[in-house]
């Protein structure tokens, strides 16, 4: 803070000093309170607490000023003008309690009655013919009241018809009838909100006015003999507009009460108009012609473009090269049949059966496939719900018919056995038993009469030689595990052999020695003239 205290001398640099014992250099407080309300006071001190020179008037002074009148800062006031001169007549106008003067008045009479006054209050002659009813009237007194009701239009029966719904508002002010669409999102119809405009509707027309050119002319009261009313409209009735019949199905709170009143009727319930869905039509399969499996055949009639069925992919997945193998005969009155036998594969992951014929030599019969993979169906089962022959119907002695011709399965393999007995749920007593009791036989030495019927063939004795002796030979080869099962792979129709090319590159993989004497001659005495090779016999000589 700049201060200068020696009076006289200019507000300049070098002639002003700073006093160095001022800390304080707020501004001063102007507001303040006094019982309650805000007050201002006008400054003593400036910045750094030095009293304010200006500003600052004596008592003297103030009363002094205070003592003086506006004349020298007004001049002289001016007289007022003198109030205006009021007669009597008008400061008294409309003045009339008179007891404030001391004068009593008697009390009011009735005024004398004027002859032309009450002529003037009779109504004047009116030259209107007066209607029936009176439509001003209707017009007050039900302005801005509408009944609605709401009603579809069921056009089904025609082609691509359909059932739409409509708004129907009744004007009681003038009669007048509206129809408006109701528009649903995405109904893909242009948006006209009006079916009908507001207008009277007709609903019995004179006898000559049936050719009346409506679509022309507004029709009048003398071609119509009646004209729809708010009674016409009823919930659960039908009405012809336009040459569309409309059924009322519905109407709100309003129109209720109002029919309830002018009506009396009390019993109007909504109607559902909701059509319900018929019940599914039973999809019926055509008969079966006889071609491929049912299921194949009833996907014609499921889609255009026909897909294969759906499979259990678990149980395939499970039973993945699982084939139970069968021995049967053919049961026929040929004697050329008596002979005959075949390899019946059932195939667990997929329920089906192929049979292979062992061709025989000087048979006169040419073996091979007799069925490929199919499923076989039950006799007496009927075509609409076939039952196909399951594992639990193959054991021995059992007979299966396929196709019209009978087998009666005579042999097994021990595989079968073990499946049998560790599904033993699936198959009866009696099946499980005979299989059992034919696999003993099996096992047991030979009888006599097979030995004897050995030593009649020569070429069995020098098969069963030689396998003995690529057994003795090879009983330390690394090949003859798992032999049995590769082969099994690419016998499909599990007959028991496999061509001549596949055989020789099931043994490449092995690291069968085909190149030993032994070997070669083994595969000459299994090897069949359609170039096949029974890989029955052959792996007999790589097993313990």
């Amino acid at each position: 803070m700049v201060s200068n205290p020696v009076h006289g001398l200019p507000l300049l640099p070098g002639t002003s000093f700073k006093d160095s014992t001022k800390t304080a250099f707020h501004r001063s407080q102007t507001l303040g309170y006094r019982n309650g309300y805000a007050i201002v006071r006008r400054p003593t001190v400036g910045i750094g607490g030095d009293r304010l020179q200006f500003n600052q008037l004596s008592q003297a002074v103030l009363d002094e000023l205070a003592s003086k009148a506006p004349v020298l800062t007004y001049g002289q006031p001016k007289q007022a003008p003198p109030a205006d001169f009021i007669p009597a007549h008008v400061a008294f106008d409309k003045k009339v309690f008179l007891e404030s003067q001391g004068i009593e008045l008697n009390p009011p009479e009735k005024m004398a009655l004027d002859p032309y006054t009450e002529l003037r209050k009779q109504p004047l002659r009116k030259y209107v013919t007066p209607s029936d009813f009176d439509q001003l009237k209707q017009f007050l007194t039900f302005d801005k009241q509408v009944l609605r009701f709401y009603a579809i239009w069921d056009d089904t029966d025609s082609m691509y018809g359909e059932c739409r719904t409509y708004i129907i508002h009744y004007y009681l002010m003038d009669d007048t009838v509206e129809i408006r669409e109701v528009h649903e999102r995405n109904d893909g119809r242009d948006p006209f909100p009006l079916l009908m405009n507001r207008q009277r509707m007709p609903k019995v027309l004179v006898e000559n006015a049936k050719n009346f050119p409506q679509c022309v002319l507004e029709i009048s009261d003398q071609e119509v003999l009646e004209w729809y009313t708010a009674k016409d409209f009823i919930v659960g009735k039908s009405l012809t507009v336009l040459g569309r019949t409309f059924f009322i199905y519905d109407c709100d709170p309003f129109t209720r009460r109002y029919y309830k009143e002018k009506f009396g009727i009390t019993d109007l319930p909504r109607i559902d108009v909701n059509k319900q869905e018929p019940p599914p039509v039973k999809q019926e399969l055509p008969p079966y012609n006889g071609f491929g499996l049912v299921e194949d055949s009833a996907q014609n009639c499921f889609a255009l473009i026909p897909k294969a069925p759906k499979k259990d992919v678990i149980k395939m997945l499970v039973n993945d090269n699982k084939v139970l193998r069968y021995l049967a005969a053919l049961e026929s009155p040929i004697p050329e049949d008596k002979d005959r036998r075949f390899v019946f594969s059932y195939f667990l992951a997929t329920d089906m059966i192929s049979i292979f014929e062992p061709p025989v030599r000087n048979s006169g019969i040419i073996g091979g496939k007799y069925l490929g993979r199919t499923k076989v169906v039950k006799p007496y089962s009927t075509v609409d719900n076939p039952i196909y022959y399951g594992p639990s119907d193959f054991f021995i002695g059992a007979v299966i018919e396929v196709f019209g011709h009978r087998f009666i399965i005579l042999d097994t393999d021990e595989y079968v056995l073990k499946y049998m007995e560790s599904n033993a749920a699936q198959y009866s007593p009696e099946a499980l038993a005979s299989v059992q009791k034919h696999v003993r036989k099996l096992e047991a030495p030979a009888s006599e009469s097979e030995s004897k019927q050995t030593e009649k063939d020569p070429g069995v004795q020098e098969l069963e030689a030689l396998i003995d002796t690529v057994q003795n030979q090879l009983k330390d080869h690394s090949c003859k595990d798992n032999i049995r099962e590769a082969f099994q792979i690419y016998d499909k129709e599990a007959s028991g052999y496999v061509d001549r090319d596949m055989f020789f590159k099931i043994c490449e993989s092995l690291n069968v020695p085909v190149d030993d004497s032994l070997v070669k001659e083994l595969i000459r005495m299994c090897s069949h003239g359609e170039g096949k090779i029974n890989y029955y016999n052959f792996v007999r000589a790589f097993s313990n």
